[in-house]
């Protein structure tokens, strides 16, 4: 078996390879012995982007592809800016290097029991609770100083720009309804103006969702214990990070609506709120509606894009 990591020019390649845990865990475990680190009980992770490793109970190592090197730009300078300034535990980086042209880090390993395991399971006054959290979690974030994120590509400006001009084609591609479409033109023409383009930027995670952090139970109470992957960072407006959360865990329920927005700093829900978040979430980088809008029979419910806000951020 060579020791060595390829060469991929394509996602779906390294995908393959990154799903078939054989062919790269010997040459990650040799990275750990390098540093000295116990590979005796290793843990793969298949979910995520790359090629991610635990070692032991206290340590993960996480290998990029050299096409996804902006993520490890993105991920080890968040670590490194946002260390010591949030009162959640966020990892923190033990060592980093590169192999082969592929940059890692070995960070190290959060405890908590992962969102996405616990979330569907709790009572509404918890979720609401924990979404609560979540809006202060955000606010948190950015109220730190940007350091070297100030330089993270791509500019809030150009990476906006550049989502408006694919909208349309985006949307049209992954089969959003012809009565939400109709009313892109409308919604691009108020981006335009609800949403700042040169306003301070702040730190943006991008993706605030259940299988990004962890959650501990003290006496039956739930809260929020832990945030990971920085890989998708950028500097920005700052309610692109409420659209996350909004989308897979506010579900169109007031009170957690409420509480998501209370949390990260927001009293009043009005339509001008409303209709920049719709914006936000049709040009978020991941963003598809028939995916990721988790409220039951939407498509039915909501006649068009405005309809379609109010059933979103419900006042």
């Amino acid at each position: 078996m060579s020791m060595t990591l390829p060469h991929f020019t394509d996602a779906d390649s390294f995908r393959a390879f990154r799903s078939a845990s054989s062919r790269w865990l010997p040459i990650a475990l040799d990275i750990a012995r390098g540093h000295g680190l116990d590979v005796g009980a290793p843990l793969v992770f298949a979910t995520g982007t790359n090629l991610v490793v635990g070692l032991g109970d206290n340590l993960i190592l996480k290998i990029f592809p050299p096409l996804l090197r902006a993520q490890f730009v993105s991920e080890r300078a968040s670590l490194s800016q946002l260390a010591g300034r949030l009162h959640l535990p966020i990892p923190e980086i033990v060592a980093e290097g590169e192999r082969d042209g592929w940059p890692y880090l070995i960070i190290t390993r959060l405890a908590g029991t992962l969102g996405s395991e616990v979330w569907p399971h709790l009572p509404e006054d918890q979720k609401e609770r924990v979404l609560r959290q979540i809006g202060e979690t955000i606010a948190s974030v950015q109220r730190a100083p940007l350091g070297a994120l100030a330089q993270i590509e791509p500019r809030w400006d150009d990476f906006m720009r550049r989502q408006m001009q694919g909208c349309k084609a985006r949307h049209t591609r992954l089969g959003l309804a012809p009565k939400f479409l109709a009313g892109l033109d409308d919604l691009l023409r108020d981006a335009a103006q609800l949403i700042p383009m040169d306003a301070p930027p702040v730190i943006l995670i991008g993706e605030y969702i259940p299988e990004n952090f962890l959650l501990a139970s003290d006496d039956g109470q739930w809260s929020l214990k832990g945030l990971f992957d920085f890989g998708d960072v950028l500097a920005g407006w700052r309610d692109y990070d409420l659209l996350g959360p909004s989308a897979f865990m506010a579900a169109g329920r007031r009170g957690r609506v409420k509480s998501l927005l209370e949390g990260f700093g927001y009293t009043k829900l009005d339509f001008a709120l409303k209709r920049r978040l719709m914006a936000l979430m049709l040009l978020h980088r991941a963003s598809d509606l028939n995916g990721h809008i988790c409220i039951e029979g939407w498509q039915e419910r909501a006649a068009d894009l405005v309809e379609l806000q109010d059933l979103i951020w419900p006042e």
